[in-house]
């Protein structure tokens, strides 16, 4: 029998409801249970893979090709169960369905209207997970409060009361702030949002509250008594100084233990969480550090590059050291000077030139890249990264002075990056033109690659076919691989039918490498992504060199 957990926020956004969605599917998984977390999220856009990284965060992708929110990146890397474009809808996809099923006439006539066509959409999206395993944890995001929210909070309130208490539990996560010249936490927001919550008819029976510091059990008691919630299942999620101490605190207060209480089942004895322990102490107890630059144009917001950024430390956790990122702002270097890279990149062990769209902060990307080539400090281009690498390649070592990308405003030069106009997808042909939507017409999901033996990642992987996931409109030509090659920039990785470049790598460097795919969707604390294992390895016998 599956249950459903519900997992609403309030007061502020960003209180972490993702992490501690992903958490408790670890504890859960560490249980012996069979999970599956999927997200709803209220924004009209059909998927969020035309919106603009310091809108939403980075945009993650799975093996079916899926673009969804960032969340569901939280939920592979702490459960290690691959996501899918089930896991995740929107308020425009579950439009589209309803517009689409008008349309047909599947209504037969009937007056369309939010209660009951769009939460029925919304609920047979939901139904859809039930038998799929034992617990399926349903992340609903905004904050409760949001006029655009209200479709999925009533749609999951007919749901808990089709399938019962037995079936279906939800928990708000709130935050307790702090006020300085009170020099107390607060806890009259956690009622509100509690008392919003129950306005629409959902009744929470476990309450998450963030907070900055220790919470004392009389302001426990207190909110347990206002919110009407009983007091072991009013939980402290305090601050914690990494993201993967999350499923280790939340054990501590008794979090996964209350969620089988309120389901009327036995805690049993505690689950193993030993290689969340191992994780901790590896990320707490270093043996050494190392910087890396990120040369990048998203770099005001982090969670631009959430994925990159927790693959890093899955390198540094593999290597037992600490990964401290300097994030550099490629715009700078477009019109700046070579003193300015100097300045900006002086001492770090390792630069990564990220993912991107557009010309802007590209030829602040490409010095970047000639840097790292002269210097010989270890390279890592990833997607927009392999690109600008081969530009810079192709510019100062092959001859090519004018080479540029299609996707750049001035359309003179020599075009080493095109548009991709077709390609194969599950053997069949994709086509996309100058014309088409922005939205879902990338090559997205998964592919595979072939390797040349005896290259770096061949070595690297420990294997010749691999299968990695891409998000790029892009593409380099391939017609100037010989030109390339014969100045030491070699294709070390293609598609199968050997017409797409995945791969390239420097033999005259000691570690330079860039790939088309984003090896950072796959990495995970306990299975870390081999290509930044090794990057941060050949960082670290870059520190020792300096």
């Amino acid at each position: 029998m599956t249950r459903f957990i519900f997992i609403t926020g309030g007061v502020v956004s960003s209180l972490g409801k993702g992490l501690g969605a992903a958490a408790l599917g670890a504890l859960l998984q560490a249980r012996g249970y069979k999970v599956r977390l999927c997200k709803l999220d209220p924004y009209l856009n059909v998927d969020p893979g035309t919106m603009s990284p310091f809108q939403h965060g980075e945009v993650y992708v799975t093996d079916d090709g899926a673009e969804t929110d960032l969340d569901l990146g939280h939920y592979e890397r702490f459960t290690g169960n691959p996501a899918s474009q089930n896991d995740n809808t929107t308020t425009g996809r579950i439009y589209t369905e309803v517009l689409a099923k008008e349309r047909r006439g599947d209504y037969l006539g009937a007056t369309v209207q939010v209660i009951p066509h769009v939460t029925n959409e919304i609920k047979d999206f939901i139904r859809e997970k039930d038998g799929s395993a034992d617990f399926v944890l349903c992340e609903i995001g905004g904050t409760v409060g949001d006029i655009e929210s209200l479709p999925f909070l009533e749609a999951i309130r007919q749901f808990g009361n089709e399938v019962g208490r037995e079936r279906a539990l939800f928990i708000h996560v709130t935050l307790l702030p702090y006020i300085p010249a009170a020099g107390e936490l607060k806890t009259k927001p956690t009622q509100h949002s509690v008392k919003e919550l129950m306005s629409v008819g959902i009744r929470p029976r476990i309450l998450l509250c963030r907070a900055d510091r220790e919470i004392d059990a009389d302001e426990l008691r207190k909110i347990a008594l206002f919110c009407n919630i009983d007091e072991d299942k009013v939980i402290p999620a305090l601050d914690a100084s990494s993201i993967y101490e999350v499923p280790l605190t939340y054990h501590k207060e008794g979090l996964d233990a209350q969620v089988l209480d309120a389901f009327g089942m036995e805690a049993g004895k505690d689950p193993d969480l030993s290689k969340w322990e191992q994780i901790v102490r590896r990320i707490k107890n270093p043996e050494g550090e190392v910087t890396i630059g990120v040369v990048g144009k998203y770099t005001n917001l982090t969670d631009s590059y959430k994925s990159l950024n927790e693959a890093l430390c899955h390198g540094g956790i593999a290597n037992k050291v600490k990964v401290n990122i300097k994030f550099v702002e490629s715009t700078l270097f477009d019109e700046g000077s070579d003193e300015d890279i100097v300045h900006a990149l002086n001492g770090v062990n390792g630069i990564l030139v990220p993912g991107g769209f557009g010309e802007r902060g590209a030829e602040g990307k490409i010095k970047a890249a000639r840097f790292a080539r002269e210097k010989k400090i270890p390279y890592f281009g990833i997607c927009y990264g392999l690109q600008m690498a081969v530009l810079e390649a192709a510019r100062h070592t092959a001859g090519i002075e004018d080479a540029t990308s299609t996707e750049f405003e001035d359309q003179t030069g020599t075009h080493l990056i095109g548009l991709m106009t077709e390609w194969t997808k599950d053997n069949k042909k994709e086509k996309r033109g100058n014309e088409d939507d922005m939205g879902g017409t990338m090559r997205l999901g998964a592919y595979p690659a072939s390797l040349k033996k005896g290259s770096k990642v061949a070595e690297i992987y420990g294997a010749t076919d691999i299968s990695e996931r891409h998000r790029h409109r892009y593409e380099v030509n391939i017609n100037y691989k010989d030109q390339l090659e014969e100045s030491g920039f070699i294709f070390s990785g293609l598609s199968p039918d050997g017409a797409l470049p995945e791969i390239c790598e420097r033999t005259d460097h000691p570690w330079f490498i860039g790939v088309q795919y984003h090896p950072e969707l796959k990495s995970k604390p306990f299975d870390p992504h081999p290509l930044f294992t090794s990057f941060i390895k050949a960082a670290m016998d870059q520190g020792r060199l300096v």
